[in-house]
């Protein structure tokens, strides 16, 4: 059988040679690797063996970010203590990795100043104050931390200037500019109420046992803590306006997963938040400053049965073609992961068993997700991480697991999604105690790599290997009358009657970050005839024809597009 020519493309335009590539049969499977150690990123994330609080079991998240402008993605893992060592703050590390280009990773968190948080959760990236350098907000068991990108490679802690240090448990987060003001706002998620010092004791009372067994307490039977929305005010402060414009949470649900997406397609972003053992909420942006939270109509706050869900992470992407933004929320074990398909305007219908991903994910406990086109079809596919909360599980029966496999699921092009963990390497098969992950090009050869950041030890990078023998486009953006960063910005690519779209967003999967350039799959397809960019800001800019395997950024009112590689 003859062999597919297999493409090379480098991964910085500063480096002029490329290792060559054995060339790869057409009917091998597309594989995911781990290269944890290959790629020499030696993170390891705090852990305690019994997880008797459930401060222990919800950390932490990966951002995917270039902070020094190379072209290159960098990658910042989110660490935290133990209740028994909280009181150092040394004792948890996070670390900012940077990518030299080479296929490794050298630590540069001292020198960056972003290594020490506090009890870290989360973490998302977006330029904040449009200097064209991305800065870092990672979210904590209070205070939440912002730093600042002083352009040299070090970071300043700007929180108290800023007025986003929101002092509660705080997880996911997102940037987008809800107003329209050519500003990047922030909306910050918050957990549940408790202090170091009154901890709810381990298997005591009736939401502290799971299967029969005793475990850490909560969510359930613990309060709940409110949200927050802070205003970008231009001059490098915030103003919180979570009351006013109704996302403040007054019945404190436990807050999870983040994401801003316009889906009613009115030029605005609106608000998905996954809670934790209660309904989701979905606000609609009004336009005047104001949110309604219409969840429930939209049949998105519930299961398709009417119960509540612990929800986790959020995949958001046209995984249909149908041009509107459907949801894939994780949840809990003994629930499933909830696809809720886009219909129109805000109406959704629960698709999670009709497209074949609910029943997998029934005995796992779902936390980070992505639509990613993993093989370059031009469909988006869908990835899964796992684990569970209690390590005791392991003593309940019933075959239940504390570390767990990933799910990777291939899309049908017909509603449908087929599991193909089994076939695409045995990395995804590895259990593990994952939470946050992270999708994005991190060898900038055209397909989409991952990194997970486990609970219990070692992070998980996972090199996409075969991806790239279809055809793409990747497309980076550059507000100037909108926000810098271009968050919010709608691409549609089309090829013939081939058309995809996709939404720049900052915050995504569970309490992380992924790539912001917009990564487009062509199968065959030698080019594309045209791109579309609807700014932030309303205005519309055609882009010619391109042709694949090319890496282009368009900029906000300027007439062409740069070729960045090929």
């Amino acid at each position: 059988m003859a062999s597919l020519c297999v493409r090379v493309v480098c991964a910085s335009a500063a480096i002029s040679t490329c290792l060559s590539v054995v060339p790869t049969r057409a009917l091998d499977p597309i594989t995911f690797t781990d290269i944890t150690r290959e790629v020499r990123i030696t993170f390891s994330h705090v852990w305690s063996n019994d997880k008797k609080y459930i401060l222990e079991s919800m950390s932490g998240g990966v951002a995917l970010f270039d902070f020094d402008n190379d072209g290159l993605l960098d990658v910042y893992l989110v660490n935290s203590p133990t209740v028994a060592t909280a009181s150092d703050i040394r004792s948890a590390r996070s670390e900012l990795w940077r990518n030299l280009g080479d296929g490794t990773f050298v630590d540069v968190t001292d020198k960056a100043g972003v290594g020490y948080p506090g009890w870290g959760m989360g973490a998302v990236s977006a330029d904040y104050d449009n200097d064209g350098w991305n800065d870092l907000y990672v979210t904590c068991f209070g205070p939440n931390r912002l730093y600042r990108n002083n352009h040299d490679g070090t970071f300043s802690d700007v929180t108290e200037k800023a007025g986003v240090g929101d002092p509660r448990w705080s997880t996911g987060a997102a940037f987008a500019d809800f107003d329209g003001d050519g500003w990047l706002d922030l909306f910050v998620a918050n957990y549940v109420d408790i202090r170091l010092d009154a901890m709810p004791e381990f298997g005591k009372g009736k939401f502290c046992e799971f299967h029969g067994i005793p475990v850490q307490c909560g969510p359930r039977g613990l309060p709940g803590s409110g949200d927050s929305l802070y205003r970008n005010q231009h001059d490098g402060t915030f103003e919180d306006v979570s009351i006013k414009a109704g996302v403040s949470d007054p019945k404190g649900r436990f807050g999870m997963g983040v994401v801003w997406s316009d889906f009613d397609g009115d030029g605005r972003p609106d608000l998905y938040v996954a809670n934790d053992a209660g309904p989701n909420f979905l606000y609609k942006n009004n336009g005047d400053g104001t949110f309604t939270d219409v969840a429930l109509q939209a049949g998105v706050a519930l299961s398709e049965d009417g119960n509540e869900q612990g929800s986790m992470g959020i995949a958001v992407g046209d995984y249909d073609h149908s041009g509107g933004w459907s949801m894939l929320v994780t949840n809990f074990a003994d629930e499933y992961n909830a696809l809720y398909k886009h219909q129109k305007g805000f109406q959704f219908a629960d698709a999670s068993f009709a497209s074949q991903t609910a029943r997998p994910s029934i005995p796992l406990v779902g936390w980070g997700t992505h639509f990613f086109d993993y093989d370059n079809d031009g469909w988006l596919d869908l990835l899964v991480v796992n684990g569970h909360v209690y390590p005791q599980v392991e003593h309940a029966g019933g075959g239940s697991r504390y570390a767990q496999p990933k799910l990777l699921f291939h899309n049908n092009q017909n509603g449908t999604f087929t599991d193909v963990t089994s076939t695409s390497g045995a990395a995804l098969n590895v259990a593990a105690v994952s939470r946050g992950s992270a999708a994005g090009d991190l060898d900038n050869d055209g397909d989409l790599d991952v990194v997970i950041n486990n609970l219990d030890g070692a992070p998980t990078v996972l090199r996409n290997d075969g991806g790239n023998r279809q055809n793409f486009i990747v497309v980076d953006l550059e507000g100037r009358t909108s926000n810098r960063n271009a968050v919010g910005a709608i691409v549609t690519v089309r090829g013939g009657d081939f058309v995809q779209r996709a939404e720049r967003r900052s915050g995504d999967s569970y309490l992380s970050h992924s790539d912001a350039r917009l990564h487009f799959g062509l199968g065959q397809r030698a080019k594309v005839d045209s791109v579309e960019v609807r700014w932030p800001n309303g205005n519309v800019q055609r882009f010619g024809e391109i042709s694949a395997n090319t890496f282009v950024k368009m900029v906000e009112g300027l007439p062409e597009m740069q070729v960045v590689r090929r």
